[in-house]
């Protein structure tokens, strides 16, 4: 049995292994419930083998959205001591009880790749849930962009899925914690090298601006206007980008053109909006803190997914791909969370160095669409490199390959089968 065959089937067995019936937690014990993002991408990698699975996971997904819209970075279907902050910090009183705001919304590019290498029941399936998800994305705007800049801001670390990167200090520092907040139980670190997690004070802040969210009862006008903290996070925004223009695809599919036009029209907005995170400084488009007007000082592998959204004119694209191509002749493994030439980074602590399989997916995606074959394809070897060098773990440091944070990690398992294995195997399933 060969390596890559038998990794593939390593990787089918992560996903099975992490299934909980419905949905997938991201690892055992560390992450006991579904996570946004981590879901989507696992959707992705069922779709390899199982599409029935794959499809079940964004239907549960979105069993968790709230009335007015927003899909939860976190479901709690079943309460797990072993987590930390669990359903009775967030207080969402919602059923399922779920964390108070979101996280980089992938649903749609994906279900539109799954449609587009799938057969009839696929586009079935999409077309059930294409309402759920229209509201979603209409949720993003209107909450997370109140006065239509173009830009929408995240009002919390965790809902970039990038939670501790040197980013978010700019707003983080702002931040008052309250006197009753006392030192809260973590889990996260029982289960893995402090050193390779956030650190306690960071924590603390963490939890105020989810103190400030349940007080108000997760208004999330209130939250984006006057909370603790409010930033735009480059994933987040191109994600949301890239999003709306798959979306809109979708409406077009569906025979849709309100909602392609509504689509189109947040789109347009949006590549307006990008120019006010750009910075000539980085070479890149860069958080920005919408309180203060601070930007973010160092690229990052969410400014590299600036291609997938297609934001930029002809000449920062270029400046940009320059940076990449920098930054990733002083890695061994691309694409880092953080610029390695610049004194914050930490090639073992989570978001502050390492490197992450779907960040790379996305990444390379861009690269591979506006024609930067050659480092598209970089990109794809070292995140199979990585798996081949230490297995499925959740990041990876960019200078060794070394293996960091969750063991068995179901989306590194799952974009392994979708795109890092090298066949373009949604496409070869999907025949």
């Amino acid at each position: 049995m060969s390596m890559h065959t038998s990794l593939k089937q390593q990787a089918i067995d992560i996903l099975r292994m992490n299934d909980r019936g419905g949905y997938t937690v991201p690892t055992a014990r560390l992450y006991p419930y579904q996570w946004e993002w981590d879901s989507v991408f696992a959707a992705l990698g069922f779709a390899t083998f199982d599409r029935n699975r794959a499809w079940e996971e964004i239907e549960t997904l979105f069993s968790g959205q709230w009335e007015d819209g927003m899909v939860p970075h976190i479901i709690f279907h079943k309460t797990d001591p072993d987590y930390f902050p669990g359903p009775e910090m967030w207080k969402s009183n919602t059923v399922p009880p779920s964390s108070g705001h979101s996280q980089p919304p992938v649903a749609a590019s994906a279900m539109l790749t799954m449609m587009k290498t799938g057969g009839p029941e696929d586009r079935k399936r999409a077309e059930k849930l294409f309402e759920k998800l229209v509201a979603w994305h209409r949720w993003f705007h209107k909450y997370r962009d109140p006065d239509e800049t173009g830009v929408v801001g995240i009002i919390h670390p965790w809902e970039s899925g990038r939670d501790n990167c040197p980013d978010w200090d700019i707003g983080m520092e702002q931040i008052t914690v309250p006197d009753d907040l006392g030192d809260l139980p973590r889990r996260d670190i029982t289960h893995v090298d402090p050193s390779e997690r956030p650190t306690a004070e960071q924590y603390n802040r963490y939890l105020a601006i989810v103190k400030f969210g349940h007080e108000c009862k997760w208004d999330h006008l209130e939250i984006a206007r006057n909370g603790p903290f409010f930033m735009v996070d480059p994933c987040v925004q191109f994600a949301l980008m890239r999003g709306d223009r798959d979306l809109a695809e979708l409406a077009d599919e569906f025979g849709l053109p309100g909602i392609r036009d509504e689509a189109e029209s947040w789109l347009k907005r949006a590549k307006e909006g990008c120019g006010s995170f750009w910075s000539e400084d980085v070479g890149g488009f860069v958080a920005k803190d919408l309180r203060s007007g601070t930007l973010s000082t160092a690229f990052t592998n969410a400014s590299a997914m600036a291609l997938y959204a297609d934001a930029g004119d002809a000449a920062q694209q270029a400046r940009l791909v320059r940076e990449v191509t920098a930054i990733l002749d002083c890695c061994t493994y691309g694409f880092p969370s953080w610029d390695p030439r610049d004194s914050q980074f930490e090639s073992r602590r989570y978001w502050r160095g390492p490197i992450w399989s779907v960040v790379n997916y996305m990444i390379g995606t861009g690269l591979a669409e506006k024609g930067h074959g050659a480092l598209a394809e970089r990109l794809r070897g070292d995140t199979r490199r990585a798996v081949e060098t230490s297995g499925f773990y959740e990041y990876f440091d960019p200078l060794t390959g070394e293996g960091l944070g969750g063991k068995l990690f179901t989306w590194t398992a799952a974009i392994h089968l979708a795109w890092a294995m090298g066949d373009d195997l949604l496409q070869a399933e999907g025949e």
